[in-house]
Parts: C-alpha cells; sequence; structure tokens
C-alpha cells in the first residue's frame, strides 16, 4: 500500500482465525520494522515471537493471576489511572468496541471482554517486545521502542496480518519471562498479538477516532 492509505486504513484487530504464521513472514515484519530510527543509533529493542504452547501458558498464567486479583507485575513504570481527556478517551474506545459486540449492558460479557486481553485476544502469535536493561533509566529508549512497534504493525497489516498492541498480554511480565525464555539483562516493554483477522469478529471493524491535527498542533514563526 501507499504509506499514507497504509496508516489510515490499519486498525487494532482483536478477532483472530487460528491458523498458524509462517516464521518466515514474521522475520521478513520483524526486519522491515527494525529499520525504524533509535536515539544515537541504539537499536535497544528485542522481539520474542511466541505461540504454541509456550503461549497457552502464559494466557493461562496471567488469566489466572488476573482473575484472583493479583497486582499488575510490569517491569516498566506505569501512572495510575487515567484521568480528564485521557479517561474520556480510553472510555470511548471501550464503549465503540462495547457497542460493536452487543455488550454495553451486560456486565459479564464486558467483564469477559476484559479477560481476553489477558489472553492476548486469543492470538495465534504474541510478539513480546523488550530493550536492554542497562538503559533503564533512559526513557529515550521507550521512545525508540514506540518507533519499532508502530514499523512493526504497520508491515504486518500491509501483509494481510492483523496486530493489537497489547500491555495486557504482559499485565503479568514474571509469567511472561519465565515461559518465553527471556533473559535478565532485558526489560519487557509490551506485546503484540498477531494473526489473521476473523471477519465475521464485528469488533475488528472499529477504527479509533483520532483528534483532529488542529487540536493537538501549534506553529510558531510562520507568516500567517
Amino acid at each position: 500500500m501507499e504509506y499514507e492509505e497504509l496508516v489510515r486504513d490499519r486498525r487494532s484487530i482483536r478477532g483472530y482465525k487460528k491458523d498458524p504464521v509462517p516464521k518466515e513472514l514474521i522475520m521478513e515484519i520483524i526486519e522491515v520494522a527494525s529499520g525504524a530510527p533509535s536515539s544515537m543509533n541504539t537499536q535497544p529493542w528485542h522481539f520474542h515471537v511466541v505461540a504454541g504452547e509456550p503461549l497457552d501458558r502464559i494466557r493461562a498464567g496471567n488469566t489466572e493471576r488476573m482473575m484472583a486479583g493479583a497486582k499488575p507485575q510490569r517491569e516498566i513504570p506505569v501512572e495510575g489511572a487515567y484521568k480528564g481527556r485521557h479517561r474520556d478517551r480510553q472510555v470511548g474506545i471501550a464503549y465503540q468496541l462495547f457497542d460493536a459486540m452487543g455488550i454495553s449492558e451486560d456486565k459479564e460479557m464486558r467483564k469477559d471482554w476484559m479477560m481476553r486481553g489477558f489472553r492476548q485476544f486469543d492470538a495465534p502469535v504474541s510478539i513480546v517486545v523488550t530493550y536492554d536493561r542497562d538503559l533503564e533509566l533512559a526513557t529515550v529508549g521507550h521512545f525508540d521502542l514506540g518507533a519499532v512497534v508502530y514499523g512493526l504493525v504497520l508491515a504486518a497489516w500491509d501483509r494481510g496480518l492483523g496486530t493489537v498492541i497489547n500491555g495486557q498480554g504482559i499485565m503479568q511480565s514474571d509469567v511472561v519471562r519465565a515461559h518465553a525464555n527471556i533473559p535478565e539483562d532485558e526489560i519487557i516493554m509490551t506485546c503484540v498479538a498477531m494473526g489473521w483477522p476473523d471477519d465475521s469478529f464485528v469488533a475488528n471493524n472499529v477504527k479509533a477516532p483520532r483528534v483532529p491535527a488542529e487540536e493537538i498542533v501549534t506553529f510558531v514563526g510562520f507568516d500567517e
């Protein structure tokens, strides 16, 4: 696709076919994504691609702990609950998804929806994205990982694959670390669920709205 079309067309996919994704295709996508810029060319990222039984164990451990009321165990600093306009946007996309699924008034179904996130939306592949621990205090590394992950989801979409960047999937990071064999000198940032989109899953048609550019841009030093 042309870049602009690709950016505008891409959306988060939360329902997947069970069909496997070839390793060669995933490697191709990561090779494209790793062309992302990084501070001083540090390239601090690592990709741990998980499928099959190890991914099932991660899903189970993540779900069991969250159902038991365990506190999140993420390895990056995370603020408390969103507030103000950020909370409004969070709630807005949630209700778009609930409406699409017909569960807006069903508390139990909404709870089940949340648990899908902890299961990484039952995608056949999860890519756990990490960065080097010796850059732990360098927040520019977080910026770098944002760039490479965006490249990854665009490259996947261009090849017919769906993704969703999913912090819920690594909410219990020690479970992920154990079953994905992640070395101690790396910090878990997030994961990306990946697979072939299930066209019958209606929430896959939801496109999150974007704030108009006029509301987020200021110009200084330009002639009127």
